[in-house]
């Protein structure tokens, strides 16, 4: 087997599904299914998320990551910004609601929060920072973004996180993305495939893959 080259910094296995489908092709002499790992594979440390931005948070767990292992790490950051509320939940969003990790809590405040907003003031978007680092000291970040409008209630049962109250703008509206097939759903009712094409990761990610090239260079 092919030795590792990346690490991402996530014990997530979706993620690190979705890391490899995107850098797949893209990389000349990258075999993604053998040299693109998670954290738990190469004893990575897990970090602190103690920066202040999206951007901050990526590049603090790309860099511990690349350090601790000797790879070229990836890490992301991501979450919920709505109009309303200046820009939170931001890098609180997953623990809106006081605990890490309680999606229907922190949901429900957060419609709660909203309950007197009309529709047409009820835009929010999915932001993601990914970065790359290298043990030698090279780093760069990008970002990605899908923009919605946020629902009353939830609806769906796929996703996770603020899914099932974001609706894509992008599958909305006259111009709407495959023919508007999926126009007036949720994050968590389109097909993952769907929400994996549009979503703010994977453009971060896509948006990252020249730095990635440049970072193995």
């Amino acid at each position: 087997m092919a030795e590792a080259k990346i690490v991402l910094a996530s014990h997530n296995k979706g993620k690190l599904k979705e890391l490899r489908e995107i850098l797949r092709g893209h990389i000349d002499g990258l075999d993604v299914d053998t040299q693109v790992v998670d954290a738990s594979s190469v004893n990575a440390p897990d970090v602190p998320e103690t920066g202040v931005t999206f951007a901050e948070n990526s590049l603090l767990k790309a860099r511990a990551v690349a350090r601790a292992t000797g790879l070229i790490a990836i890490a992301d950051d991501s979450g919920l910004s709505v109009d309303v509320l200046g820009g939170a939940p931001g890098i609180f969003s997953a623990r809106w609601a006081g605990r890490h990790g309680d999606d229907t809590a922190n949901l429900n405040l957060l419609l709660a929060q909203l309950s007197d907003i009309p529709a047409e003031h009820r835009g929010a978007k999915f932001c993601c920072a990914a970065s790359v680092a290298s043990p030698d000291g090279f780093e760069a970040v990008e970002y990605g973004e899908l923009p919605g409008e946020l629902l009353t209630a939830p609806a769906g049962e796929g996703g996770f996180g603020y899914d099932p109250i974001l609706r894509p703008v992008e599958l909305n509206g006259e111009n709407a993305l495959y023919e508007g097939k999926y126009a007036g759903q949720s994050c968590a009712q389109i097909p993952s495939e769907i929400k994996n094409s549009i979503s703010h990761r994977a453009r971060a990610f896509e948006a990252l893959i020249p730095q990635i090239a440049a970072a193995l260079a």
